[in-house]
């Protein structure tokens, strides 16, 4: 019996920083692994050019992604589809969101804008659930300290 407390608290303990600021559920060490697989088209640099992670350009910078409307990094040119999410919608970037979105982008787009013609500049597919939460947690982890 002791052997079962102990046990459940040293898992409660190491799983704590993933659900810390409850924003994520994944694991945040895994998903900076997941995450070369995003580096071909995404950075994470933050506000003050600090650079988190050297990437590609193709995709917008993913640093403070979390309640970050879609489409909205200034000065990037995103596809229609994904402006118009950002601009006629109350979606805001969380793990929910983002774990569908990463999977089918498309399809993702074509479902919240009720557009079977919505179209995605993003060609990767991030099929794998617990990755995409692992990659959403890894982002979390090193944007900026959401205020609530």
């Amino acid at each position: 019996m002791k052997f079962t407390a102990i046990a459940a608290l040293s898992t409660a303990l190491m799983a704590a920083p993933a659900f810390a600021d409850g924003h994520a559920t994944g694991d945040a060490a895994e998903g900076e692994n997941v995450f070369k697989k995003c580096r071909s088209c995404h950075m994470i640099v933050a506000d003050d050019d600090t650079v988190i992670q050297k990437g590609g350009k193709t995709g917008p910078n993913l640093y403070g992604i979390l309640d970050r409307a879609p489409g909205s990094v200034e000065d990037f040119r995103y596809g229609k589809s994904l402006e118009s999410v950002g601009e006629s919608t109350d979606i805001v970037w969380n793990e929910e969101q983002f774990v569908a979105y990463v999977a089918d982008p498309k399809g993702w787009l074509a479902e919240v804008l009720d557009d079977s013609g919505a179209r995605s500049k993003m060609s990767y597919r991030l099929r794998d659930a617990e990755d995409a939460a692992n990659v959403w947690a890894y982002l979390v982890s090193v944007g900026p300290q959401p205020e609530s």
